[in-house]
């Protein structure tokens, strides 16, 4: 399943691993070691560097290297006479990844996978790039000449490998330390950060930046909440034109639901086609916030969409749901089984005819500008000449005016169309899926199944998202924590702190979906384990590790919103909730210190830390807190919470008490013992920090006292 000419050879030691990234490389003919001690006492013995190659099972540039380079008899004779190879997946070791990212972005300016970094053997890096190619080619050298040069260095000038390595160490090290003197933050670090993203902001085609362009929804949660705090109409005028113009782009699977890893263009056209469970989690958020904003059904039917694509596609039998899916697929018909990146998703001018009668491609040409000679504009190195990638260029209306036909029945052959093109599409080889189970990614997910559950009103969402609650509390949580990885019955990796924050969100999340006061109570059992694992009760903040793998380098403290926001600025949310949800100060005391220790860096760069200035904006107002008190099937309370719901209220907490969960919750916050029931009735209280006003029953009264100072 994961190798590329198994036939051939007999395997390494990756064979012995479940990491589906690891298992493709279990029959190259390099030397591999997975990552462990093993592998630096032979380098050490032998006096040899580290060749540590690190990538993940749906990277399309670590498959061309495999192809070209790890099952390259010649190159990994080279490799296994001179080196001792490493082979890590960074999904399973983010710490390790971390580390040597830093170091690779430190020596190089930019950074990527695969990542290869040459090591002295006492781990510390001194040489490093991403792609390496077989001969020099792309203005690289090729990876014979890579490894004779620094062969000849280790043995001729050892001296500088060494000096090489300890200047890298101590930069690592440098990283991890906090700033030198406390920076107070305010209100205005919101502002600049509003006006980076302005600055960076495309008018024409929506995003920030130039191509290649990143889905990043930590950006959209920031963009909401400014607009929420602030008012400013350009805050959500740039969050909702990107996100319209994401969904309506190539970057949106328009057959099979989902967003691709990103355009390479600056139109969204033209994906890397790889979809990430982290990237559909966030997004269903962030289209779920941007309906509850505008109430418009074009978001909450792209989220809907991706839920749906996420139930078929990547959902495990047991719970949980699975990582990734790749970028690339073996072209049908061919002989050798050749693979081409984006194989599955694009389509011949043939294959359209073949698939949909006259007026269906017709108006499939009208939607998603089909041609006969292709769709694709910009595409420097030919890779989809030829071909068609679905992307919305005209609405369903404007296709009805120029066909002259009822908007209704372009609405109805669209539905036709999608069902034949999946069907059509269902036949090809389909790209590798990476099933391995990740706490963090399914944490993400959970919070998005939560949400869109309650937002939504769709119950089986929220039965989902507590199917991956059990089978993570149940099946990867042991006596000595959390477990980061499950695949294949195997449970293994000691959590990080995102594996435990981004549980605890969605933890925290399911229970506004479904009133059981279980989840807040495994959620606070975790928050109380992050913080005795990874808390710095010295300097404030929360470390990324548990910091008992001797193997790691350095033990760091990520504060960078990327792809998923960093651990602790999730950390920081969940325990501004949990201090509202209990009145537990010291959760806040935690949280402001962790805001505090990373303050500097806030300051130099708000733009890379959205989600954490959400965490700020948070902490900053003094949340509101909803109690309701009756049954969850009675009318009165499905009235009182869909006037909750109507509103995008983010610096809010909920809570609900019922006969079932009154004796749970009471013990925790034993202000809830005078919150009681009107009339018989379900009653609302609108509180800040348990000083609430007068209770009242009626749903037009909750809604006045709901927006009370808030943006109209």
């Amino acid at each position: 399943m994961y190798s590329t000419r198994p036939e051939r050879r007999k395997p390494n030691r990756l064979i012995h691993e479940k990491s589906p990234y690891l298992l493709q490389h279990a029959f190259n003919p390099v030397d591999w070691f997975p990552w462990g001690e093993e592998a630096f006492e032979k380098a050490r013995k032998e006096d040899k560097p580290v060749f540590l190659s690190i990538g993940y099972s749906t990277c399309y540039w670590c498959h061309v290297m495999e192809r070209q380079v790890f099952e390259n008899d010649s190159l990994a004779g080279l490799l296994n006479e001179r080196f001792v190879s490493i082979k890590v997946d960074r999904e399973e070791r983010p710490d390790i990844d971390r580390i040597y990212m830093a170091a690779l972005t430190a020596m190089t300016g930019s950074g990527g996978w695969p990542m290869s970094m040459f090591l002295t053997p006492d781990r510390k890096p001194f040489f490093g790039a991403t792609y390496i190619p077989p001969t020099a080619q792309y203005g690289r050298a090729g990876f014979g000449e890579v490894l004779t040069r620094i062969h000849e260095v280790w043995v001729n000038d050892r001296n500088r490998v060494l000096d090489a390595g300890a200047n890298l160490f101590e930069y690592l090290n440098q990283l991890a330390k906090p700033d030198d003197a406390p920076v107070p933050l305010s209100g205005s670090v919101l502002d600049r950060a509003f006006t980076e993203f302005s600055e960076s902001y495309d008018p024409v085609h929506g995003g920030f930046g130039r191509a290649p362009k990143f889905p990043r929804p930590a950006v959209f949660t920031f963009l909401h909440r400014y607009f929420k705090r602030t008012g400013n109409r350009k805050s959500l005028m740039m969050s909702l034109e990107t996100l319209r113009a994401m969904a309506r782009g190539g970057l949106y699977d328009h057959v099979g639901g989902g967003f691709h890893r990103y355009a390479t263009d600056a139109a969204w056209h033209v994906p890397h086609f790889e979809k990430m469970l982290y990237d559909q989690a966030q997004l269903v958020i962030s289209y779920l916030e941007a309906y509850q904003i505008t109430r418009e059904a074009f978001y909450a039917d792209v989220a809907v969409d991706v839920l749906e694509y996420v139930l078929r596609e990547m959902s495990h039998g047991e719970g949980g749901w699975y990582s990734a899916q790749d970028a690339e697929s073996a072209i049908a018909g061919h002989k050798e089984g050749k693979k081409k990146e984006g194989a599955y998703y694009t389509w011949q001018w043939k294959e359209l005819q073949e698939t949909l009668n006259e007026e269906e491609l017709k108006i499939a040409s009208l939607l998603f500008d089909l041609r006969e000679q292709g769709n694709v504009q910009e595409d420097p190195h030919g890779e989809f000449a030829g071909l068609n990638i679905l992307h919305v260029v005209r609405s369903e209306e404007e296709a009805a005016r120029e066909a002259g036909i009822p908007t209704a029945q372009i609405r109805s052959h669209r539905r036709s169309i999608r069902s034949r093109l999946f069907a059509a599409r269902n036949s090809r080889p389909t790209p590798h899926l990476d099933d391995k189970i990740l706490v963090s990614w399914n944490g993400l997910m959970m919070s998005a199944f939560a949400r869109a559950s309650r937002l939504l009103g769709n119950p089986a969402y929220a039965q989902a998202a507590e199917h991956s609650a059990r089978f993570i509390l149940q099946s990867m949580r042991s006596s000595g924590g959390l477990m980061r990885r499950y695949r294949d019955g195997e449970a293994r990796y000691e959590a990080h702190l995102d594996d435990y924050a981004f549980l605890v969100q969605g933890l925290l999340d399911l229970y506004e979906a479904t009133f059981d006061a279980r989840w807040i109570l495994e959620a606070i059992d975790l928050t109380r384990e992050q913080i005795k694992r990874m808390y710095d009760e010295e300097q404030g903040g929360f470390f990324d590790t548990v910091g008992t793998d001797p193997t790691i380098l350095v033990r760091t403290k990520e504060f960078y919103d990327n792809a998923e926001p960093s651990g602790n600025s999730v950390a920081i949310l969940n325990l501004y909730r949990l201090a509202a949800l209990t009145g537990e100060r010291e959760y806040e005391g935690r949280a402001r210190a962790t805001l505090q220790y990373l303050a500097g860096r806030i300051q130099r760069m708000p733009a890379a830390v959205p989600y954490l200035l959400a965490a700020y904006d948070f902490g900053s107002a003094k949340p509101m807190q909803i109690i309701l008190t009756g049954e969850p099937g009675e009318e009165g309370m499905r009235s009182l919470l869909a006037e909750i719901d109507k509103r995008f209220l983010p610096n809010k907490v909920l809570l609900v008490l019922t006969s079932a969960s009154r004796p749970q919750l009471e013990p925790l916050v034993p202000f809830l013992k005078t919150v009681q029931r009107m009339g018989g009735r379900a009653t609302a209280y609108v509180c800040e920090d348990f000083a609430c006003r007068l209770p009242t029953t009626d749903p037009t009264i909750l809604a006045g006292l709901l927006d009370e100072g808030g943006v109209k």
